[in-house]
């Protein structure tokens, strides 16, 4: 099984692209979270992932609402963006775990925010700057998360 997975990207356009990879290798519900500082492209790549499962509309950061949904086809994607939480008790007053399905797929951005309350992420994707590239590194926690670094 794979565990980790890794690659450099050399523009903003490739990590919409991996992204729409990364969207296509899911065809069971996943809760993926995103690591990176402010910048390092994780709205970017969520962009791509919506719209590689459909999605033709702005995909924008839910920074001050905490979650966008994405009602597509077949999939709802939620989006947080747990930035700005106060605190991890806040996400059981929104009902976070109503969010995590068979039928829906989760991507948390700052998810450390979220300790204690979040359930566990199929994979933990982290995003980082070297030099000019990015650097995207998806570790395998699951299965399912081994599943689909194998189908990239």
């Amino acid at each position: 099984m794979v565990d980790l997975y890794k690659e450099n990207l050399m523009s903003a356009e490739d990590t919409v692209r991996f992204g729409r990879r990364l969207s296509a290798a899911c065809d069971t519900a996943i809760c993926i979270y995103l690591h990176g500082d402010l910048g390092s492209g994780k709205t970017t790549l969520t962009r791509g992932f919506i719209q590689g499962l459909g999605h033709k509309g702005h995909v924008k950061s839910p920074t001050y609402t905490l979650v966008e949904p994405y009602e597509l086809e077949n999939w709802t994607v939620y989006h947080f963006d747990l930035y700005r939480l106060g605190s991890p008790e806040e996400l059981e007053f929104m009902g976070i775990r109503d969010y995590f399905t068979a039928q829906s797929h989760c991507l948390v951005e700052w998810p450390e925010r979220g300790e204690g309350v979040l359930t566990q992420a199929d994979i933990d994707l982290t995003l980082r700057y070297v030099g000019e590239l990015r650097s995207i590194e998806l570790q395998a926690n699951t299965e399912n998360g081994q599943r689909v670094l194998q189908k990239l």
